[in-house]
């Protein structure tokens, strides 16, 4: 009876285990054992490397995909701003002709008049009471401290001035300053856009404003604010009067260009200093049709209009060289930071392996 009971008991216990196939899972590793040791060959030519299933290094490998795509686009920020700033080059020795036909029209035209010339209200200097600051900034970022010079130089002429008890407001051209000083107790006068590519239809609106501004009585001088052009590290924040204009400094201001060169791969720049254009010989005889006064009347708003546009490309290839060397520090920056995390993911997956070695070989080592 004790043994009919025993063997009743030990079939109900394997008819348990055989009718809930979902309760244990049985996993067979002999074939593959097999596949690996009779097929080694064609093992060896489709294996793949070791995929590390830890999470920081997972985030490791995420994070470094990410820094060479940020890398990429850098670059080629870089190079667009390189071919902006040869287009800026061209844009500045195209009107060079014009600038100095007309420097050496003035230089002759005062010389034969003489003292005449100081009669003309845009060469009378006046008692100032009000100056107008044009401010040169840019209409984006991602251009180092470029805007950010100019709006502090600006900001320190203008408590200068207030020191001096004299009043100013200000012509703002590029979206930046014009937002900064919006925000400010600062009157403004006007807003322009500054585009990559200015043109004289900008520069002759930006012109009439302020001639309008000073023949009127509205402000007595007007100051004009960019950032100097020296090379494609280094530019200079300056301030110049538009406004009176001074025949002498007209007629005997020299000029200087800049070229981008790319010898041995690096970009540089090249300054070339022009002489002053040779004043034209104007007989004594010379009869003109018009007023030498009245001439000289109309060359002066020409020669603010060369001006401010030749202002106005100096000072968007200022920007577009601190855009270069800002694209130039992220890239090596986004190298640098590759770098330094290739170097801690090949760490994270050296220990996730090291790890799964250990727990093999315990394993094995508890089933002995």
């Amino acid at each position: 009876m004790k043994f009919l009971c025993v063997a009743f008991t030990a079939l109900a216990t394997a008819t348990a285990f055989t009718t809930a196939p979902a309760s244990f899972t049985t996993v067979t590793t002999a074939p593959a054992l097999n596949n690996v040791f009779t097929d080694s060959g064609v093992s060896h030519r489709t294996r793949r490397a070791i995929v590390v299933n830890d999470g920081k290094a997972n985030a490791i490998r995420d994070r470094i995909t990410t820094v060479n795509n940020t890398k990429k686009i850098t670059s080629a920020m870089k190079l667009v701003a390189a071919a902006k700033v040869r287009r800026a080059q061209d844009s500045v020795m195209a009107t060079r002709p014009f600038s100095e036909t007309l420097q050496s029209v003035f230089g002759g035209l005062i010389n034969r008049l003489g003292g005449e010339a100081a009669d003309l209200p845009l060469l009378t200097q006046r008692e100032v009471n009000k100056v107008t600051l044009v401010v040169i900034t840019g209409d984006r970022g991602l251009c180092g401290g470029y805007n950010s010079f100019m709006i502090k130089k600006a900001e320190a002429r203008v408590n200068e001035l207030k020191l001096q008890g004299i009043e100013s407001d200000l012509i703002l051209i590029g979206k930046k300053g014009a937002t900064y000083f919006k925000r400010r107790e600062i009157p403004i006068r006007a807003v322009y856009d500054c585009t990559q590519n200015p043109n004289s239809k900008q520069a002759l609106a930006i012109s009439e404003e302020i001639i309008n501004s000073f023949l009127s009585g509205e402000t007595d001088a007007v100051e004009l604010l960019y950032t100097k052009f020296l090379s494609l590290i280094a530019s200079s924040p300056s301030v110049r009067t538009l406004v009176p204009f001074s025949a002498s400094e007209i007629s005997q201001q020299g000029d200087e260009v800049f070229e981008l060169t790319s010898a041995g791969g690096d970009f540089g720049v090249n300054r070339k200093e022009l002489d002053v254009a040779e004043p034209q010989d104007f007989p004594n005889d010379m009869i003109f049709e018009q007023d030498p006064l009245q001439i000289v009347n109309s060359i002066l708003p020409l020669y603010l209009n060369g001006q401010i546009l030749r202002t106005l490309q100096e000072s968007v290839a200022s920007e577009l060289a601190a855009r270069m060397q800002s694209m130039q520090s992220a890239s090596d920056n986004a190298t640098d930071l590759a770098k330094r995390l290739s170097q801690e993911y090949n760490r994270a997956r050296q220990a996730a392996v090291t790890q799964e070695l250990l727990e093999i070989v315990s394993g094995a080592s508890a089933l002995e």
